[in-house]
């Protein structure tokens, strides 16, 4: 670098301005602190320690003379290559150009990771040894999804920590160091406290400690970490804080005023290059900070920070700085802070930004990354469910707050409040899900108002703007001051909503109890029959869209019961008309089918409408349970609560269908009872019968026609009342299993002792069950007749066998042939079969005698506790609440009660504010 033409007396090196320190400075120090046989940094600023500290001196570099060849071989050593070391170090390299990892010494790859061992692959060593002194580890089965908390737990457990204090006191470290001194004693450098999810298998296979140093996991008290964490971060801020001073001063001590030319230039050399990239950096920031703030704005502001004022340079001057060059600001604002405080919203996903918070630790904006963003409280370890965004207030829940995205090409979202929680929508309560436009302001507990933007949808008007005056008239006076709406519009719109044919019923609490009674007793007041259950319905569908979660149980506890008593009202109705209650017994007979029939009607009807509303409050029951999986382990209790409530109404409605079904069928049977033995005794071959029109009963035999009159009417009953088709079925199903009995033992008492059993009089029970059976076939019914017929139907074709083959047949072959019939029932109509006089009994009928006691003590005549269990049906129902009203009978009955509810509000207001509020407060 110095080359032969510098002598003595040249000009180009008589004085050169040029700080020693800059040397130490250069990219060759680096170099220098490799190698032990370059002077150290202490050494070279030792010799020029006098230049450095007086400012207005500069340095002379003379032609080095004998005395001083030592010194001028050491400086020159700096910059050329030694060709009598080269060969030592190698082919000519430096020593310090070898790389780092080739200085160090190695360590042994066993040794690298202290908590595993390759040939034990499922086994973790966890030391202890700030939790239990004397023990150096405890090892614990482990596999890449093991995760700390489980290997934490694991652990307490090999150390004998007591289970109340393991719960969140301790913490899985990652700490990384090395074995120091002559007994080798691990000395930690690093320390990383390892998250409670994270695995630490996986952990090793991803990262590996730097060359020279080792890792293993330790097990440590979570106070004493945070609080080593909270000292580490102070001391640093403090160090930070002590280098900025310093740096400060020393610019400010080395300008004590207006200097010349030369000595500007030398402290300028002086000032360190980290000095001068620090400057140059923080200028570079201040400025884009500054523009990014809107500081300077505008080419005037360009010119301002370009060309700075006299004055300011001055001023500038003073503070040892550039013109240009900018200084903290006086508040001691750092650019950090102000950097955090330019937050640009994102572009790609929506978010909320928040207006008011509850401590300084909030973020600004809250962005949803998932279709579905969850607001809620930091849960406990192992408890709660999945939260997006913890807000530390404490009125808010685990889980909160649900939004999910409904419609993207609107930026429309839906937002829903968790059970228990405290949310508004606009200012308005919110306790139903319901849209969240962009721009709406959803607020959160007590503390927390967020506001909704989605950047990727056009910004609508806000919903909780005032809109404009639009009536400045007389007609504007009296408007309303939130709608902008005239009384003549608003009553205008009550009109529309009163004689609107949407599915929709508004009401307010203290009103639910008379609008329930009110409904209850329109049942039989129109011809829509399934009224009662539509208009409960939309009871139903209004505390679910509008009041709170916790009143939907308590309205349908309420429905139930009002469904109950008016049931047993009905029933005990019915009971009293009976003849064998009547008081004067003698003069009153038995009653009609007809009469039947209307007694019968309104217990048919709230069997239908009870069934239709045990369905339409089931669907409420399978969306809150629906909620039970979305809102997680902190409300089960709450839901728990409610849907216990909703299962005890849904018994109550159980209870009413059940009785109704009984009722009815009860009063039918009787009926049939009287009307049965007629069809064993007629003859249907008589010349009043008309078999040519099997289906009109005029026409039929006298024997079955009061039987099948009495299953017309119970046909045309269940049809009228709208009955559904499974109750429909298992109300024939149960007459035709009564009939069936009956006539059964009947037929089985008529042959004891007579001569009833013969081909004649079987041929005309078959003939008059044929008929009946084609009558129910035609009407729809003749599956399940023939299926509750089987047992009469197999007797009577026995006895139609013609008495020569009955009398060849086998006991074994009857069997097989007639399985509907026991051995009993079989050999009680053999044995009672009329051969004839003086006609011994064929010995092919008797039975075996494994099967003579059986025969004895078996009954041969059919129960009637065997009948058909009710089930309820789960599809095909009639009722949908969210369609249109389209029956006219039923639009006259909502608009009614809408006007009925108008009247009970307006009749709860003072006579001063019914006119006004009353309709304002119905739409």
């Amino acid at each position: 670098m110095f080359s032969e033409e510098r002598k003595e007396g040249s000009p180009r090196f008589g004085k050169l301005h040029f700080p020693v320190g800059l040397w130490i400075n250069s990219p060759k120090k680096h170099f220098a602190k490799m190698s032990r046989r370059w002077p150290s940094v202490g050494s070279v600023r030792s010799t020029s320690s006098d230049t450095a500290s007086r400012g207005s001196e500069t340095v002379e570099l003379r032609p080095p003379g004998k005395a001083k060849a030592g010194r001028h071989k050491r400086l020159s050593n700096l910059f050329h290559r030694s060709t009598s070391s080269g060969a030592g170090a190698g082919g000519g390299r430096w020593g310090s150009e070898k790389k780092l990892a080739e200085l160090i010494d190695p360590v042994p790859e066993d040794l690298v990771e202290l908590s595993s061992q390759p040939q034990l692959p499922g086994i973790l060593k966890i030391f202890g040894g700030a939790i239990s002194r004397g023990a150096n580890y405890k090892s614990v089965l482990a596999t890449p999804r093991s995760t700390a908390r489980q290997l934490v737990r694991e652990a307490l457990e090999r150390y004998g920590v007591a289970p109340e204090e393991e719960e969140g006191g301790y913490v899985l470290c990652d700490v990384v160091g090395r074995f120091e001194g002559p007994g080798g004693a691990w000395q930690a450098e690093h320390l990383r406290p390892v998250g409670d999810t994270e695995r630490p298998l996986v952990l090793q296979d991803v990262w590996k400690p730097k060359a020279g140093l080792s890792r293993r996991f330790e097990v440590r008290r979570r106070r004493e970490v945070e609080r080593a964490s909270e000292a580490e971060d102070n001391e640093t801020a403090g160090i930070n804080a002590q280098a900025r001073r310093l740096q400060k001063s020393r610019s400010r001590a080395a300008s004590g005023g207006p200097a010349p030319k030369e000595r500007a230039d030398n402290l300028s050399l002086r000032r360190s290059i980290s000095d001068m990239n620090l400057s140059a950096r923080k200028r570079r920031e201040r400025k884009a900070v500054l523009s990014m703030a809107g500081a300077e704005a505008g080419p005037a502001g360009e010119e301002q920070e370009c060309e700075p004022a006299p004055a300011q340079e001055a001023e500038l001057a003073d503070e040892g700085t550039k013109p240009g060059e900018e200084e903290e600001p006086p508040d001691g604002a750092s650019l950090e802070q102000l950097s955090q405080c330019l937050i640009q919203p994102p572009t790609q996903h929506p978010y909320f930004l928040l207006l008011l918070g509850y401590d300084k630790q909030d973020f600004v904006i809250y962005v949803m990354t998932r279709r579905r963003h969850v607001f809620g409280r930091r849960p406990q370890p192992d408890k709660g469910g999945y939260v997006d965004t913890f807000l530390s207030a404490p009125d808010i829940l685990p889980r909160h707050c649900c939004v999910r995205e409904a419609e993207l090409a609107t930026g429309v979202a839906l937002v829903r409040p968790f059970r228990g929680a405290t949310v508004t929508l606009n200012g308005g309560a919110l306790v139903r899900e319901a849209k969240l436009h962009p721009g709406d302001l959803l607020g959160l507990g007590q503390h927390f108002l967020l506001m909704y933007k989605d950047p990727r949808a056009p910004q609508p008007r806000p919903a909780w703007l005032p809109r404009p005056w639009a009536s400045p008239g007389l007609a504007g006076a009296f408007s309303c001051q939130a709608c902008g709406r005239s009384l003549q519009e608003r009553q205008d719109a009550f009109q529309a909503y009163v004689e609107s044919r949407e599915p929709e019923l508004r009401y307010r609490p203290q009103e639910e109890e008379a609008l329930l009674r009110e409904i209850i007793r329109l049942q039989g007041a129109t011809t829509f029959n399934l009224a009662p259950a539509f208009l409960l319905g939309l009871c139903l569908e209004h505390s679910t869209r509008v009041l709170e979660p916790s009143h939907l149980p308590r309205l349908v506890t309420r429905m139930a019961q009002l469904v109950k008593e008016a049931v047993w009202e009905k029933i005990k109705e019915v009971g009293d008309r009976q003849p064998e209650n009547q008081q004067d017994k003698g003069q009153v007979g038995a009653l009609s089918i007809e009469e039947v029939a209307a007694d019968l009607r309104p217990l048919m009807l709230w069997m239908a409408n009870a069934m239709e509303l045990l369905n339409l409050v089931q669907k409420k029951v399978l969306d809150m349970e629906k909620e039970l999986d979305l809102e997680g382990s902190s409300h089960d209790a709450l839901l728990s609560s409610d849907l216990e409530t909703c299962d005890e109404a849904m018994v109550v409605l159980d209870e009413v269908i059940m009785s109704t079904f009984q009722q009815s069928v009860y009063y039918l049977t009787k009926t049939l009872y009287s009307a049965l033995p007629a069809l064993l005794d007629s003859n249907p071959f008589t010349a009043t019968a008309d078999l040519s029109h099997a289906q009109e009963l005029s026409s039929m035999p006298e024997g079955i026609r009061g039987t099948l009159a009495i299953y017309q009417a119970t046909l045309e009953l269940t049809r009228e009342c709208e009955l559904h088709p499974d109750l429909v079925s298992q109300t024939f199903g149960y007459l035709f299993f009564f009939s069936n009995a009956s006539l059964f033992n009947t037929l089985m008492e008529r042959g004891t002792g007579g001569p009833f059993y013969q081909w004649a009089k079987a041929v005309q029970i078959r003939t008059n069950l044929d008929m009946v059976l084609d009558w129910l076939q035609g009407v729809g019914l003749g599956d399940i007749a023939a299926e509750f017929f089987r047992k009469l139907s197999t007797t009577a074709n026995l006895l139609c066998i013609p008495k020569t083959s009955l009398v060849k047949a086998t006991w074994s072959r009857l069997r097989s042939d007639y399985p509907a019939l026991t051995p009993a029932q079989l050999h009680h109509l053999l044995s009672n079969y009329h051969l004839g006089l003086g006609r011994p009994y064929p010995e092919v009928w008797s039975p075996p005698p494994e099967e003579r006691e059986e025969i004895a003590n078996s009954e041969i005549f059919a129960s009637f506790s065997d009948h058909p269990p009710l089930i309820l049906p789960s599809e095909g129902f009639r009722l949908c609440p969210a369609a249109p009203v389209t029956d006219d009978a039923l639009h006259r009955q909502l608009c009614r009660l809408r006007r009925f509810l108008w009247d009970l509000e307006q009749a709860s207001l003072p006579a001063n504010q019914r006119a006004a509020h009353g309709i304002e407060g119905s739409q």
